[in-house]
């Protein structure tokens, strides 16, 4: 049991792998309009069960309904469905995997690389323990953070406030593994306050969330990333500058954007890094 909670990342690697993909049944249909094949409820019930890779004895998925679920993550439930021996998974996308071999104790199909996935049924009853749902983590913050500066120009007293307030909105990155095998993991992003006060008058007060930098960051990039910081850089001729970090989570990828705000409240914004 201990070597199956060592390697239960991998089991749930995989068993997200299913969640991602272009293939979507019956797409591109040309004239005739038949109506798709009916779903294989023979192959979905036997598909029933917890199943391990039958060469790590990784506890990989567990297929209840029309459901998947994976082992103790943060990741939801998808549905699958099985059609013309092939596996279907429907998530943020719909994955086609087509199967190799299906029995009462075997199932093996293709991954998106071509290689061959193997598992087997699970007959350890205390399996059932690793399919405990929890919540995604939070990945920098979990609590309202608030960071303030003075700094002193030209004679008068400034105050730059910022707040991270962590928030419930749900970014999922994909990665892959060295098998070819899509890996979905999510996260929560922040949304960061800052404010800037000459005195007790408020020269700047906004919220950023990652879609405020749409222009200066990919697209792309934004749709798998978190606003995950922001800090006060310095003040001088211009205004007081901020420097906001967007990353992709556990990831060395990031852009740092450039937020000046002059001394009469106006702001600006420009790329430094990536």
């Amino acid at each position: 049991m201990k070597g199956r909670l060592h390697d239960s990342m991998w089991g749930a690697a995989l068993a997200l792998a299913f969640v991602w993909g272009s293939c979507t049944p019956g797409a591109g249909r040309q004239g005739g309009g038949s109506a798709e094949p009916p779903e294989d409820l023979d192959a979905k019930h036997a598909l029933q069960g917890i199943w391990i890779d039958r060469e790590t004895e990784t506890v990989t998925f567990r297929a209840k309904g029309d459901s998947i679920f994976y082992p103790d993550t943060a990741n939801v439930p998808v549905r699958f469905f099985i059609r013309r021996d092939t596996l279907f998974m429907v998530g943020a996308g719909t994955t086609a995997y087509p199967i190799d071999k299906q029995g009462r104790h075997f199932f093996s199909f293709h991954s998106v690389t071509g290689d061959i996935v193997e598992l087997v049924r699970s007959e350890n009853p205390a399996d059932t323990l690793y399919f405990t749902h929890r919540e995604p983590a939070t990945l920098t913050y979990n609590e309202v953070v608030k960071k303030d500066t003075v700094v002193y120009h030209a004679g008068e007293r400034y105050h730059c406030y910022v707040y991270v307030n962590p928030s419930r909105l749900k970014v999922h990155k994909t990665s892959y593994t060295d098998g070819g095998i899509a890996v979905e993991n999510v996260y929560y992003d922040n949304v960061i306050h800052i404010c800037v006060y000459k005195g007790r008058t408020c020269l700047f007060s906004r919220d950023y969330n990652k879609k405020s930098f749409t222009g200066l960051v990919p697209a792309e990039f934004l749709n798998q990333a978190i606003l995950s910081n922001m800090v006060f850089e310095q003040a001088d001729a211009a205004g007081c500058h901020f420097n906001a970090t967007v990353c992709i989570p556990d990831d060395a990828s990031c852009y740092m954007v450039g937020i000046c705000v002059d001394y009469d409240g106006d702001v600006g914004m420009e790329l430094l890094e990536y």
